[in-house]
C-alpha cells in the first residue's frame, strides 16, 4: 500500500509543478496575472491594511497642532516646500538665500524618482534629501507618506516603508531587514515583496528620516556585506547594505538628513541629491498662513478678521522684512501662525495657552530628543556622548542673547559670534561638535540683517562687517530668559563655591564616618577644624539663594523700567513684530531697544508645564530654584505695584502674572491692587482672557474699587470673556467702546447676577440705541447694587427715557443718572425728572446736550424743586444755567464737552454751546444782583473760549482741487 501511495504522491507533485510553470509562462507572455482570486486577495490585503494603519499613524499630530482647530484634514495643513535638485559637486553649498536657486531646477517628490541615465541595471534609486533645521524635512516625509496612502503620489510603488533613524539608532539587538519591517509593521511579516526573490523589490520604497541620528560606516572592514533580507544584523549595517544596493538592489530609497551629515553616504551610492529650501516666496508662505489661520485650503474665508490678518502679514512679507527672511523656514511660519492665533483667536473655552508655552513647544517640536552626538571611536564618557542639543543652544546662543539684552542690542557682528559661540572650545571633540552646531543649528536662530529693515540697519551703522540678528526678535528674549533661569549666568564666586561644595559634600560623608571612629580614642577638639567641611554646603546655599533673589529683582526692574513706560504693551509689540507698523512709524527711543518680553518669559519659564517640556529637551529647572525666585519675586512685585503705573505697564504686569500661572502668588499681588485702569489699551481676545484669568485667582471676597476699560475697542465676545472679571468691580467704566445693542444683554445679565457688586456703570459714547437701552433697563427692578448709571451719548430716545422713568420706581438705590447728549425731547425729559423727584435716593440727573427747548429747560428746573416743604430736590443739569442763576456744575459740564468734543459731532456741540450762550444772556438780563451778573460774564467767557477752540481745531473744508 505504501509503495502505491509514494508514486501517486510524486505524480501529483509533478503535476502541480508543471501547472505552476505553465502559469508563469502565460503571465510572462501576456502580461496578465493568471493567479487565483484567493492568492491575489491574500497579497493585496496586507498592503491595504498597511496603507490604512500608516495613514492613521502619520495623521496623528502633536498637541501643539490642535490649537488651530480640528476643522481641516492633514492634507490641507501642509504646503509643499521648495525642493531643488542639486549636482553632486554643489551638494555641500547651502543657499545663501532661498531665492538664489542658481542653475538648480525645482522638482517635485515624484520627479525625484524618475529614472536617471547614470543609474540603471535595474537598480532602484537612492535619493538624498537634505536641508537645515526647520526647513520641513519631517513635515515633507509625513505629507509624502500620507499622499501615498490615499493614492495621490508615488503610485509606481506598491509598498512604502517609512523608518525613523532615531528609532533605528536606539535598537540594541540585531535583526534582519524583514524582522525590522515586521517589528514596526506586523501585517507585513513575510510579505513576498521583501523576500529578495526575482525583481519584486522594484515596487518597494524605503524612507529613512533623519539619517544624522545613525552612525553609518561604508567601509568594507567595518560593515559586512549581506544580501539576505533574513540575516540578523545591526540596524545601521542593514541600512548600509540597502544603500550599497547589495541588499534588495531593486528597491528605491529616500533618505533625509541635515547638512552636517551630507557626506556620511559616499557619492557613488547616491543617484540624486535634492535640497529642501523651505518657502522661497511670499505666495508659498501665504498659502501656508491661509491653511492655518483660515482652517481650510483654497476656499473662501469664513472669518473676515482672519482675512485681514493674512493681508497685513502678506504686506509685511512683501516688504522683504526680517520676518520675511525668517519665514523661508516653515518652522517660523508655524510660529508666526501660532502667535497670531494666540493673540487674536483665544477662546475662553479652549485650554490655557501662554506665549512662553508657545515658544517652549516650538523648540520642543524642532529639538525634542535632539542630542549633540560625538560619533564613533571617541573617548568621551557614555553619559556625555548624548548631550542635550537644546542645552548646548542655551549655553552658546542663549549666552549671546543675554549679552544683547543686557547691553540693549539686537545686532551682532561675526566677531561677537566667534566670541560667544564656541570661543572656549579646546578639545577636538568640542571643535567637532561646534562645527556640527554651526552647520545645522546656528542659522536656525540667527540670520543676516535685511537691508530694508530700517531700525536694524541703523543699529548696525558704523560696522563694516556683516551683522546678524535673531530670526524672530522675541526668540532673543526667550533664550536670554532661559539662560538666566537655568542658572547659567552664575557669578565667579557662585561657580567656585558650587564646585567646592560639591566636592567637599561628596567626600564629607565618608570622612565623617572615619572621624566618628577615631574620636572614640582621640579628643574630638583635635578634629574641630574638619567641621568646616559642613559650612561649604550652607555657604553655597546662601549664595545661591541670593542669586535667585537677584533674578527676581531683575524681573521686576526690567518689567517696570522707566524708559519703557510709554511704549506699547508687550502683546502689541509682539503683534507689530509680525504684522509690521502701518501708518506713521514711531520714533525710536534714545534709551535703546525695549526688552519687555524678557522678564515675562522668565516668569513663564517657572511654570510647571513649561518646566516639563524643558525637561524633555534636557534643560532642567529645579523646584527649589523656582521656590526661591517666586518668594523674592512676590516681594518685588508688591513693592513696584504700589507706585503709579501707566496703563501699558499695568497690562504688562497682568501678562506676567498670567504667564507665571501661579494662583497663590497672583492672589497675593492682587491684594495690593485696588484699581485697574487700562484706558486706550487696544484689547484683544487674549488680553481679555489674561485679565479674566488673573482676577479669577483672587478670593471671592476680593473687590476692585475701579476698572477703567474706556476706549479699548471691546466687542460682544470680549464682554463675554470679561464677565467674570466684572463681578469683582465696584466702578466699571466701558466708555467709547462701540458696544452695540446686543452687548446690553450681557450687561443686563451681569447686573442681575447676585455675585455682581457693580455700583457705578459708565456706558458713554456707545451706540446702544433704543433697543439696547431698553434691554439694559430690564435689570433695574432686581438690581440692588447700582448707584451711578451713565448713558451719555448712547442713542437713547423718548421711548428709552420713558421706560427708564418707569423702572426707576422699582430701583431704590440709584443716586445719579446721566442721559446727556441723546435724543430725548421735552415731554420724555419732564416724565423722567418727575420719576427722579419721586425716587427715594436719586439726587442728580444729567440732560444737557439733548434737543430741549428753552421752555422745556425752564420746566425741568421747576420740576426739580420739591412740591412740598419736606420733599426732595433733584438737581437737573440741562444747561450751564438754572433759570436766572448759574449752575453749580457749569465747569464739569464744560469740561466733559471739551474732553469728548473730538469724538462727538462738532456741529451739534457748537450749536449746544451757542444755546448755552443764549441761556447765559437771558439769565444775566433777568438777574438783579451785580455780582451774579458778573459771574454770568465769567461763565460766558469760558463758553466762548470753548467755542473758539472747537472752531480752531475743526478740519478745513475740502475744496476738491489740487494745489
Amino acid at each position: 500500500m505504501m509503495s502505491l501511495h509514494r508514486p501517486l504522491s510524486q505524480l501529483l507533485g509533478a503535476c502541480r509543478r508543471k501547472k505552476r510553470r505553465l502559469e508563469v509562462s502565460l503571465e510572462t507572455a501576456t502580461g496578465f496575472h493568471c493567479r487565483s482570486v484567493c492568492s491575489t486577495s491574500s497579497e493585496t490585503e496586507p498592503l491595504e491594511i498597511h496603507k490604512k494603519k500608516v495613514l492613521l499613524w502619520f495623521s496623528h499630530r502633536p498637541l501643539e497642532e490642535k490649537q488651530f482647530g480640528g476643522h481641516f484634514s492633514p492634507e490641507t495643513m501642509d504646503v509643499d516646500p521648495l525642493i531643488l535638485e542639486r549636482k553632486a559637486e554643489e551638494r555641500a553649498g547651502p543657499l545663501s538665500s532661498p531665492l538664489q536657486t542658481g542653475s538648480s531646477r525645482s522638482v517635485t517628490v515624484e520627479q525625484l524618482f524618475e529614472p536617471t541615465i547614470t543609474w540603471g541595471d535595474g537598480r532602484g534609486l537612492n535619493v538624498l534629501l537634505y536641508g537645515a533645521v526647520g526647513t520641513g524635512k519631517s513635515t515633507l516625509v509625513r505629507k509624502v507618506v500620507g499622499d501615498w496612502c490615499i493614492g495621490k503620489t508615488l503610485n509606481q510603488f506598491k509598498l512604502l516603508v517609512p523608518f525613523s533613524c532615531e528609532d533605528l539608532g536606539s535598537l540594541s539587538k540585531v535583526a534582519s531587514l524583514r524582522d525590522l519591517v515586521s517589528r514596526k509593521y506586523l501585517h507585513l511579516r513575510q510579505h513576498p515583496l521583501l523576500s529578495g526573490t526575482g525583481n519584486q523589490a522594484k515596487d518597494v520604497l524605503f524612507i529613512f528620516n533623519g539619517m544624522e541620528k545613525m552612525n553609518l560606516d561604508f567601509r568594507i572592514g567595518a560593515t559586512e556585506l549581506c544580501s539576505d533580507p533574513n540575516e540578523p544584523l545591526p540596524p545601521n549595517v542593514v541600512m548600509v547594505n540597502l544603500l550599497r544596493k547589495y541588499l534588495l538592489p531593486e528597491a528605491s530609497i529616500l533618505v533625509t538628513t541635515r547638512l552636517s551629515a551630507l557626506d556620511s553616504i559616499p557619492q557613488k551610492y547616491v543617484s540624486r541629491y535634492a535640497q529642501i529650501s523651505g518657502f522661497s516666496d511670499p505666495d508659498r508662505q501665504r498659502a501656508y498662513f491661509s491653511s492655518r489661520l483660515l482652517q481650510q485650503s483654497g476656499a473662501a474665508a469664513r472669518n473676515p478678521e482672519s482675512n485681514s490678518l493674512i493681508e497685513l502679514l502678506y504686506l509685511n512679507l512683501q516688504r522683504e522684512s526680517q520676518l520675511g527672511a525668517a519665514c523661508f523656514l516653515p518652522s517660523y511660519c508655524w510660529l508666526t501662525c501660532a502667535t497670531l492665533h494666540l493673540l487674536h483667536f483665544t477662546d475662553a473655552e479652549a485650554p490655557v495657552r501662554t506665549l512662553t508655552g508657545l515658544y517652549t513647544s516650538f523648540l520642543r517640536l524642532n529639538f525634542g530628543g535632539e542630542v549633540l552626538g560625538t560619533g564613533a571611536g571617541t573617548n568621551v564618557p557614555i553619559q556625555e556622548r548624548n548631550a542635550s542639543l537644546m542645552l548646548y543652544v542655551v549655553r552658546t546662543v542663549g549666552k549671546l542673547a543675554f549679552d544683547g539684552v543686557t547691553n540693549r542690542r539686537t545686532a551682532f557682528s561675526e566677531k561677537e559670534l566667534e566670541q560667544w559661540i564656541g570661543g572656549e572650545t579646546k578639545t577636538n571633540e568640542e571643535l567637532r561638535q561646534l562645527a556640527m552646531f554651526r552647520t545645522d543649528v546656528l542659522d536656525f536662530f540667527l540670520a543676516p540683517i535685511v537691508e530694508s529693515d530700517i531700525y536694524l540697519a541703523e543699529e548696525a551703522v558704523g560696522n563694516d562687517k556683516r551683522q546678524y540678528v535673531f530670526a524672530v526678535p522675541a526668540m532673543q528674549e526667550y533664550l536670554a530668559a532661559l539662560y538666566v533661569v537655568l542658572g547659567e549666568n552664575k557669578s565667579a564666586l557662585e561657580k567656585l563655591t558650587s564646585q567646592v561644595s560639591a566636592a567637599i559634600g561628596q567626600a564629607s560623608e565618608d570622612v565623617n564616618k572615619l572621624f566618628d571612629v577615631i574620636s572614640m580614642f582621640i579628643p574630638r577638639r583635635v578634629f574641630a577644624v574638619f567641621n568646616i567641611l559642613k559650612l561649604f554646603p550652607k555657604l553655597y546655599e546662601k549664595i545661591s539663594s541670593g542669586n535667585k533673589g537677584s533674578i527676581a529683582k531683575t524681573m521686576a526692574s526690567e518689567l517696570f523700567r522707566t524708559e519703557d513706560s510709554y511704549n506699547d504693551d508687550v502683546l502689541d509689540q509682539v503683534e507689530q513684530s509680525l504684522l509690521g507698523v502701518h501708518g506713521p512709524r514711531p520714533k525710536q527711543r534714545s534709551e535703546g531697544q525695549p526688552f519687555e518680553l524678557y522678564p515675562i518669559f522668565m516668569g513663564g519659564l517657572l511654570h510647571y508645564g513649561n518646566r516639563v517640556l524643558l525637561q524633555q529637551l534636557g534643560c532642567s529647572i529645579q523646584s527649589n530654584t523656582v521656590a526661591q525666585i517666586t518668594k523674592a519675586l512676590r516681594k518685588y512685585l508688591v513693592r513696584e505695584i504700589n507706585k503709579p503705573q501707566p496703563p501699558e505697564e499695568l497690562m504688562d504686569l497682568l501678562v506676567l502674572l498670567y504667564e507665571f500661572q501661579n494662583p497663590r502668588v497672583t492672589a497675593e499681588v492682587l491684594a495690593s491692587i485696588r484699581v485697574i485702569k487700562l484706558p486706550n489699551i487696544r484689547m484683544t481676545p487674549l488680553k481679555c482672557f489674561v485679565l479674566s484669568s488673573v482676577l479669577a485667582c483672587a478670593p471671592a471676597s476680593y473687590q476692585l474699587e475701579e476698572m477703567d476699560l474706556s476706549s479699548c475697542l471691546l466687542d460682544l465676545n470680549m464682554l463675554e470673556m470679561l464677565r467674570s472679571a466684572f463681578r469683582h468691580t465696584h466702578k466699571l467704566n466701558l466708555q467709547s467702546n462701540s458696544l452695540g445693542p446686543e452687548s446690553c444683554v450681557v450687561l443686563r445679565d451681569l447686573l442681575l447676577d447676585p455675585m455682581s457688586s457693580i455700583g457705578s456703570l459708565q456706558l458713554c459714547d456707545n451706540p446702544l440705541l433704543e433697543s439696547g437701552a431698553c434691554a439694559l433697563l430690564e435689570a433695574l427692578p432686581k438690581n440692588l447694587s447700582l448707584t451711578h448709571l451713565s448713558l451719555m451719548h448712547t442713542g437713547l430716545g423718548d421711548q428709552a427715557a420713558l421706560q427708564l422713568a418707569q423702572n426707576l420706581q422699582q430701583h431704590k438705590g440709584l443716586l445719579e443718572l446721566n442721559v446727556a447728549y441723546n435724543n430725548i425731547g421735552d415731554n420724555a425729559a419732564l416724565a423722567l425728572v418727575d420719576a427722579c423727584r419721586e425716587h427715594p435716593s436719586l439726587h442728580t440727573v444729567h440732560l444737557y446736550l439733548n434737543p430741549l427747548s428753552d421752555v422745556g429747560k425752564q420746566s425741568l428746573y421747576v420740576r426739580g424743586v420739591p412740591k412740598s416743604q419736606g420733599g426732595r430736590r433733584v438737581k437737573v443739569l440741562a444747561s450751564v444755567t438754572e433759570g436766572t442763576v448759574v449752575s453749580e456744575d457749569w465747569h464739569p459740564i464744560l469740561s466733559v464737552i471739551l474732553k469728548n468734543a473730538s469724538s462727538w459731532d462738532r456741529q451739534r456741540v457748537k450749536e449746544q454751546l451757542k444755546a448755552f450762550l443764549r441761556d447765559l444772556d437771558w439769565g444775566r438780563q433777568h438777574q438783579q444782583s451785580f455780582w451774579k451778573r458778573l459771574h454770568f460774564r465769567r461763565v460766558e467767557k469760558g463758553v466762548r473760549k470753548a467755542l473758539q477752540q472747537l472752531e480752531k481745531e475743526a478740519p478745513p473744508p475740502s475744496s476738491g482741487q489740487g494745489p
